[in-house]
């Protein structure tokens, strides 16, 4: 079984859909991937930051999963990364209403000793010179190093963005985020440019269409579960991932064969994130 290092945010969300509202929850990348992948009963750390206003229980949550959490810098006076959003009845869409970079403005993260051999790592949605400080610290290349972006990054540091992308064995990213990084609309075409760009393994996530996972030519495509009640799609994303690789890492196996089985894995649990 691996070693599985996880680097992101762990913040506050908070959330308007049509079916309901709420204030500050925990939220985050991180917790998402982590949350997720720990299903499998890992050895997993945390990479992240947090301020001094984030409850001890959301830590003790973490840490009940089998969670190291000694890669997570707690700064006492500062505050907790904060965002909010609004979806409309297209779930697929949202607003950007608030983000407050706080703590994770001034983030130097560091590897901690107990994880600098790890097997596989995932790059959870971050600043891409964050991503790769932690690539940079770790001596030995894991066996698997996986990426999940954003339009965001592609938008405003394109040049360090592409300098990680070229650097790992797999990239997830949606559908939408796949056509601006390559300048592409067909995905088959897209996802030939992106493999050019470093990646061995692109996946392709759709939504409630489910997820594609592209690899030297061959294909493999998983609908997703359909299902009666879509609440709140906040951090599908990265529980697909965290179900994604932390299957990969509870077998020890990164064939493509293997990774289709992970990409169900994957769709199954961003369907359980979406219902509530």
């Amino acid at each position: 079984m691996g070693k599985l290092l996880i680097v992101g945010t762990v913040a506050f969300d908070a959330i308007e859909t049509p079916f309901g509202k709420t204030d500050k929850i925990l939220g985050g990348a991180a917790t998402y991937i982590g949350l997720s992948a720990s299903y499998f009963n890992l050895k997993s750390g945390l990479i992240s930051v947090v301020g001094g206003d984030f409850p001890e229980e959301y830590l003790q949550l973490l840490r009940d999963k089998k969670m190291d959490l000694s890669g997570v810098e707690v700064v006492k006076k500062g505050k907790t990364f904060f965002w909010s959003g609004r979806y409309d009845y297209n779930l697929n869409t949202r607003e950007t209403l608030v983000t407050d970079l706080n703590v994770l403005a001034d983030f130097k993260p560091v590897v901690p000793k107990n994880f600098m051999d790890c097997d596989f790592l995932m790059l959870g949605n971050l600043h891409p010179s964050v991503q790769m400080s932690v690539i940079k610290q770790i001596p030995k290349r894991p066996k698997l190093v996986v990426l999940d972006t954003m339009n965001f990054w592609m938008d405003n540091t394109p040049d360090e963005l592409m300098e990680v992308i070229a650097k790992v064995d797999v990239i997830t990213i949606n559908d939408e985020e796949a056509r601006q990084l390559s300048g592409e609309y067909s995905l088959v075409k897209a996802a030939q440019k992106i493999h050019k760009m470093g990646p061995e393994f692109v996946v392709i996530k759709k939504g409630e269409h489910g997820a594609l996972i592209f690899n030297n030519g061959e294909v493999f495509f998983a609908p997703a579960l359909p299902l009666e009640e879509v609440f709140d799609p906040t951090g599908a994303g990265d529980t697909f991932a965290g179900g994604f690789i932390g299957y990969l890492a509870s077998t020890h196996d990164v064939s493509f064969e293997n990774m289709k089985r992970a990409v169900i894995y994957g769709s199954n649990f961003a369907s359980f994130c979406v219902e509530k």
